[in-house]
């Protein structure tokens, strides 16, 4: 850095900055560029922090790298490595096992995870399942206590705060009389 030049380090820091890819999208979903790959990787739904770890792994990225700031083919096999995630691993570590009607075993992402949750919970109402008959009411489904949990319906009990505001309010008639 010369005297002449005050702004010459600017300038490399923003060409620095200017390399950078601030979204990066993978099927239906934008990544925040300016992220680690594992930590970026672990916004897209279905894809948690192991998942996200092995498919760095796998692609020979080092997982603490900004994404935005790889190239386009390392960026490439990062997103190939995410949608063929089931065939890479075990199956008790994909998240659709045993489809009800193909029989496969299969590890969606994005929106596909919704609409595939979506259609399970449908299909389990349709047919009356236990299952389904506890998402029809409401209630909980993984058999977790609702003695004196997930109570929706208002207080139970004494509420303090109503029964000061109605004193407050008599007080206020009496000292108006």
């Amino acid at each position: 850095m010369s005297a002449e030049d005050p702004n010459a380090g600017e300038d490399a820091d923003a060409e620095e900055e200017e390399d950078i890819r601030y979204f990066v999208r993978i099927g239906q979903t934008d990544l925040d560029g300016t992220k680690s790959v594992e930590r970026a990787l672990t916004e897209l739904n279905g894809i948690g922090h192991r998942a996200a770890r092995i498919i760095a792994q796998k692609a020979d990225v080092d997982r603490r790298a900004v994404f935005g700031k790889l190239d386009d083919d390392v960026i490439e096999r990062v997103v190939d490595h995410v949608e063929n995630f089931a065939d890479e691993v075990p199956a008790w570590m994909t998240n659709h096992q045993k489809d009800y009607f193909t029989g496969e075993t299969t590890h969606e992402t994005g929106n596909d995870l919704q609409l595939t949750r979506r259609q399970d919970i449908n299909r389990m109402k349709m047919i009356d399942s236990y299952r389904g008959v506890r998402h029809k009411r409401g209630q909980k489904v993984r058999g977790q206590r609702t003695k004196s949990t997930g109570r929706t319906e208002g207080t139970i009990g004494v509420n303090v705060e109503a029964i000061k505001e109605e004193q407050a309010e008599e007080a206020a008639a009496e000292d108006d009389e």
